[in-house]
């Protein structure tokens, strides 16, 4: 697995101690909060309703098990011995002391981590699909180019100060995993007469204007991508709008200017800034592909798994919800969902980190990923060593057999934390799953997204929520809207608003409604809530969801 350890140690625990001495002059009163907070959102610093939260980059979402324990000793020592995995594939600690996160940063850079470009109007973490380098649909691994991107765009000098925060995703699998159409660059992996190249997305975005990108490059060979990338960005850095923030976006540019006008502009950049390229990039990938090779895979019966499948019910449930299909025969992805029924989505224990980096060691080849929805990936697990995976699993409270069903819902941190948010995202989150659980409809419903934001800004991807949900204020009062249809995986779309918001204790009844009637008109039980909708469209779920006159 890739270790950026022996490259940029240094670098990062230089950025830890220029951040330790601006806290110092913080807490001593040589600054101010207003010339403090441009320092501290550069280091991944943000300033919550009840504390400071750190963000911390997890590249493309890989970790290993060191730098997992290691986020699980900062969960105990310096929070309240847990960490939030985040909708970009990195961690959040919600309580540490101002005083405290230069310790963390140092204890961080130790196992070559850090928070740089978590937060800031630069480039934030590269993400791509967490089944890389494992998913069975995967014609190649996207995390050596995930890395180049990363090696290149962190504290690149030019773009530091762009209009707004910018995020790129990268697929290399038939199934886009990795959202590619809803970022403000979007990659996909693709052949074209035997040349490895892009399909590139350009445009896309949430928030208060969601959007999804337009393909601005059919086909963009692999030499040319970090002089592509650069020139869009450039592009954008040029001609963004600075005027207003909620109009910064490149999505924002795209369409005001009209994709063939930005496209025109994005080329004659290209033109110019490669010839700046002279080979060290291609060397750098060269090296990332090597050092991403595959791990030594064993060949072994898997005889136990079919037995204890055989005998043990939960163990068998388990395999069908939390198992992801591997190019390599005998083996499986595993995936941990951090959505036990009734607890807050995406919240792991210094615990239960410790034991995830046991099992990758033990059973994983030392590898772990975490995923955009807020779970944690063994990607290489041998069927035969299933069992013992899953009895760990069990034992620690994690072996919840619900990976993409009604309770796996993505939830923003909302109210309960962030200063930006207009209402609570985890109570609905926690009382959907306990409810559908409760009721016994958990397994009948089948595979469903449900996503849910506690503000426009969409943290928790409610737009492409099969079901969204969005909080927001309304005259004082929290009020949730619902949209359906959205999806980021098979087709593209943004969800559409149903109608008018509900309080929040009808959110509950009002989503019950919606999916009975849902398995009233289901062709059958492999046709999903999302398939259903496109067969069906709107009205019988909008019937659904306002059997009376809408609320006011």
């Amino acid at each position: 697995m890739f270790d950026v350890r022996p490259v940029e140690t240094d670098y990062v625990r230089h950025r830890a101690a220029q951040f330790r001495a601006q806290v110092g002059r913080r807490l001593d009163g040589s600054l101010t909060e207003d010339e403090f907070r441009p320092l501290r959102l550069m280091n991944g610093v943000y300033l919550q309703l009840h504390a400071y939260m750190l963000r911390i980059a997890i590249p493309y979402g890989t970790i290993s098990p060191d730098q997992m324990r290691m986020l699980a000793h900062l969960a105990e020592t310096y929070d309240k011995g847990y960490g939030h995995w985040t909708t970009r594939q990195n961690i959040q600690f919600n309580w540490p002391r101002l005083v405290d996160i230069p310790d963390m940063l140092d204890q961080l850079a130790s196992v070559g981590m850090h928070a740089i470009q978590t937060s800031g109007n630069t480039i934030r973490n590269v993400t791509t699909d967490a089944f890389a380098g494992a998913a069975a649909d995967e014609w190649m691994d996207p995390r050596p180019y995930a890395e180049l991107l990363r090696s290149w765009s962190t504290d690149h000098a030019e773009f530091q100060f762009l209009p707004r925060k910018f995020k790129i995703a990268i697929t290399g699998a038939a199934r886009d995993r990795a959202l590619v159409a809803a970022h403000d660059i979007g990659l996909r992996l693709i052949q074209q007469d035997g040349r490895t190249g892009f399909e590139v997305w350009v445009g896309g975005g949430l928030g208060r204007t969601p959007m999804l990108g337009k393909v601005i490059r059919d086909f963009l060979p692999e030499e040319d991508l970090l002089a592509y990338i650069e020139a869009i960005i450039a592009t954008y850095n040029l001609s963004g709008r600075r005027d207003n923030k909620y109009k910064a976006r490149i999505k924002i540019t795209v369409h005001e200017r009209g994709l063939d006008v930005f496209k025109a502009e994005v080329e004659e950049e290209f033109a110019n800034r490669r010839r700046d390229f002279h080979g060290a990039d291609r060397e750098a990938l060269a090296i990332f592909k090597d050092r991403f090779a595959a791990p030594a895979f064993r060949n072994a019966g898997t005889e136990a798994y079919e037995a204890e499948r055989a005998k043990n019910g939960a163990f068998r449930s388990w395999t069908d919800t939390n198992l992801h299909a591997h190019k390599v025969d005998g083996y499986a992805s595993v995936i941990v969902t951090f959505k036990t029924h009734g607890e807050t989505p995406g919240d792991a224990s210094a615990d239960q980190m410790r034991l995830l980096a046991d099992l990758a060691e033990q059973y994983g080849h030392a590898d772990l990923r975490i995923s955009h929805d807020q779970n944690v990936v063994l990607p290489h697990v041998h069927k035969s060593d299933l069992p013992a995976v899953y009895a760990a699993l069990h034992k620690a409270g994690l072996a919840t057999a619900n990976a993409g069903l009604t309770s796996d819902i993505i939830a923003c941190p909302g109210m309960d934390y962030c200063t930006l948010a207009t209402a609570r995202s985890i109570p609905v989150a926690q009382e959907i799953a306990k409810h559908f659980k409760d009721n016994g409809l958990e397994d009948e419903i089948g595979k469903l997204n449900i996503r849910i934001s506690g503000c426009i800004n969409a943290c928790g991807h409610h737009h492409l929520g099969h079901i969204g949900i969005l909080g927001l204020d309304r005259a004082g009062v929290e009020n949730y809207q619902i949209t359906l249809g959205g999806d980021g995986y098979d087709i593209p779309a943004i969800g559409e608003r149903a109608g008018a918001g509900f309080p929040i204790e009808e959110v509950v009844p009002a989503i019950d409604r919606l999916l009975r009637a849902y398995l009233d008109v289901r062709a059958d039980a492999s046709e999903r809530f999302i398939d259903a909708y496109r067969r069906l469209g709107a009205a019988p779920f909008k019937a659904a969801l306002y059997p009376e006159p809408a609320h006011a």
